[in-house]
């Protein structure tokens, strides 16, 4: 996943799949899965969030110098992409 120039580096997708199974079975009611890049570590995180609202207290990545930044914001149970 994110195999190209837009992003810092590639997520492998197993990583990613690890990541929804762990939203998934969260005893807080999760919906989304965010994929942020900090830029001083140098990897991606998830961050889990119960409702779409929270999603936008996040910068995107490539508009901002902030450390943590959001590349993508997935729905847990569709894997869809939320914009």
């Amino acid at each position: 996943m994110f195999n190209s120039s837009e992003y810092p580096k590639p997520l492998i997708e197993a990583q990613f799949m690890a990541w929804l199974e762990k939203g998934r079975a969260s005893k807080i009611p999760y919906e989304y899965l965010l994929i942020i890049w900090d830029d001083l570590e140098q990897e991606y995180l998830p961050m889990y969030v119960e409702n779409r609202a929270s999603i936008q207290g996040y910068e995107k990545y490539g508009t901002s110098p902030a450390q943590q930044l959001l590349v993508a914001a997935y729905d847990l149970y569709s894997e869809s992409r939320v914009g």
